[in-house]
């Protein structure tokens, strides 16, 4: 049998802070939410000043990024580079901003980010799913 990490409310408050500062740092209103390997949330921020949809479409990032075990941009990619089908995907945004967390090469839950520009939504994504390692 296998054993896998899993996100305790410790691991979860150490992740949501680093995204905060990283936004905070830029003056970035956005939210980020985090999910664990299933997609289901586990926290959500919504920055001050940043719009109340930002708060659906960063769950919608990390929980895609969390079931497909990639950055939320790859889907983006694909339909970009054409296949289309992905648009009827079920449960997914192909909008970049999804990070994986990844912790001895298995992907126990996400980081998503909605408010900015879609490469600095992912630069805050990266800071929170990555300050475990």
């Amino acid at each position: 049998m296998k054993t896998k990490a899993v996100l305790s409310q410790t691991e979860v408050s150490q992740i949501l802070a680093a995204a905060r500062t990283e936004a905070q740092t830029h003056q970035w209103a956005v939210t980020i939410a985090i999910v664990d390997d299933g997609g289901h949330p586990l926290a959500l921020e919504r920055l001050d000043g940043c719009a109340a949809i930002s708060a659906y479409i960063a769950t919608e990032k990390a929980r895609t990024s969390a079931l497909g075990r990639r950055e939320s941009k790859g889907y983006e990619d694909m339909i970009n580079g054409g296949r289309s089908a992905f648009l009827s995907a079920p449960l997914l945004t192909s909008l970049e901003g999804g990070v994986p967390i990844i912790v001895d090469g298995q992907v126990i839950g996400a980081v998503g980010v909605s408010g900015v520009k879609a490469e600095q939504d992912a630069q805050v994504a990266r800071a929170g799913a990555q300050c475990l390692n």
